[in-house]
Order: structure tokens, then sequence, then C-alpha cells
């Protein structure tokens, strides 16, 4: 079974840049996307049902225009879940839910941090959504969190860790929720397969960042203990531009 998050900055602009070619061509069984921007109404579910993906589900923004995940199958789960529950943290839409037989896929999109008062609500999001996962896991141990985690976890992970230590995304205390959130039982799937430097999965639009590969690995796809041995592959697949992001996959048997 093949995973795939992708934050598409825009599911309206990424069909519009060959969104629903790359899906065919790709294949996956699973796609989560973050920072859709757009109400269920304003998607073009249609064009998704004819190739193939005729269980699609959108958790949008109360804000018009912001935000938002969506979960998109092949495969009909058993339920849906949206959000958490938690008001404070559902508004902006940013946590979705499927949960299969043996599974459950999660699409998570954190806030950024990109002043005071962002980072503010950005790390109390993260405690939040710590509680929330601790306490879904003892339900639902087989859980998949694939999304845009807005952090870099390690040096490895930044194309210049230094001048951006004091940058929301890369900040001590950010990267050590994530440790900490990876200690309540989760793999970081892609560096079970690829421990090099340079991959990356975010680059701003300034400087010719992308083509200069001066990124951030800020997605992830985090896969419950429990599947360590049922994972086969996972991958950044830079080479996809229909947003500043590129996806990222994992295939589980």
């Amino acid at each position: 079974m093949k995973i795939i998050s992708y934050n598409v900055n825009g599911i309206r602009a990424a069909m519009k840049k060959g969104f629903i070619d790359w899906l065919v061509h790709e294949q996956p069984d699973v796609i989560c996307v973050q920072e859709i921007k757009a109400l269920q109404e304003q998607i073009d579910i249609e064009a998704l049902e004819k190739i193939g993906y005729n269980y699609n589900y959108w958790f949008s923004a109360e804000k018009k225009g912001y935000s938002g995940v969506g979960i998109i199958s092949k495969h009909q789960p058993n339920n849906v879940f949206y959000g958490t529950g938690i008001s404070e943290m559902d508004f902006e839409g940013r946590n979705l839910r499927v949960d299969f037989d043996k599974f459950s896929v999660m699409s998570l999109y954190l806030p950024s941090g990109t002043n005071l008062d962002r980072l503010e609500f950005k790390l109390s999001y993260m405690d939040k959504f710590y509680d929330y996962v601790s306490i879904l896991k003892k339900t639902n141990p087989n859980l998949i969190i694939a999304g845009d985690f807005n952090i870099c976890h390690k040096a490895i992970d930044i194309h210049d860790p230094i001048r951006n230590k004091n940058v929301s995304g890369f900040l001590p205390v950010e990267r050590n929720w994530l440790s900490k959130f990876i200690e309540l039982g989760f793999i970081d799937s892609f560096r079970v397969f690829d421990k090099n430097p340079h991959k990356y999965s975010w680059w701003t639009y300034r400087a010719n960042a992308r083509a200069n590969n001066k990124g951030w690995r800020i997605d992830y796809i985090m896969v419950s203990q429990s599947l360590e041995n049922k994972m086969k592959n996972a991958s950044i697949l830079s080479e996809v531009i229909h947003s500043d992001h590129c996806p990222i996959l994992v295939e589980i048997q």
C-alpha cells in the first residue's frame, strides 16, 4: 500500500498544474494533502473520481482560502474523523483521520510560527496534539501520521542550520518537541531508508532556493513502531512540482 503526503499549497492551483495527471502516474492508494485552501464544494471531486479515487474527505478551515487538509483514497475506510474534537485546534482545519482494518492514517498540518502570536499558537497546538495522540494511540496503535509538521528535526534536515537556529521551524523548543513526539512510539519513515543529507521537502519561492536545493525537510510520514516491519520503502519525490513543497511517500505491506 502506497501512502503519500503532500502540502499542495492550494488544491485548486495544484490541479491546474497537473496534479491529476501526476496522480494517475503515481497511483498512491492513499494521499494526504495539506494546505488545501478551499471548501469541499470548490474542489473538482469529479476529476478525482474519474481516475479511481472515489473516497475523498476534506476538513477545511473556517477562514476561506486558508489551511485545510484532505485525504484522497482508492479504498473505503471504516471510519472518518474530522478534527480532534478540540475546538481551539479544529477551527483552522488541521487534522483528518481515516481508519482501515489494520491501521489508521491521519493528514496533519501543524501551524507555522511566522510571528510571535503564531509561534505561541503553534506551541500551544503542539502540546495539545501531543496529548491527543498519546490518548489516540491506545485505541489506534497502528497509526500513520502524514503531513506538514513545519519543523526540521535535525541539522541534516535544513540547508543552513547555523543561520536558521533562531527561526521558527528550527527552534530548539520545536525540535525537542518533535523528538519527544517520536518517543511516543513513532518512526520517521524516510530516515529508515535514507540517511543522506540535502534531502528536503520545502523550498522558499525566494532566491531560486529550489534550483539551488536550499530547502527544509518539514514534511514527515510518522509510522507507529508496531508497523516497522511492514515498511518497504520511503522517499521524497523532489522532482514533483505543483507546490513549494514536494510529495513524500511510504510503502507499507
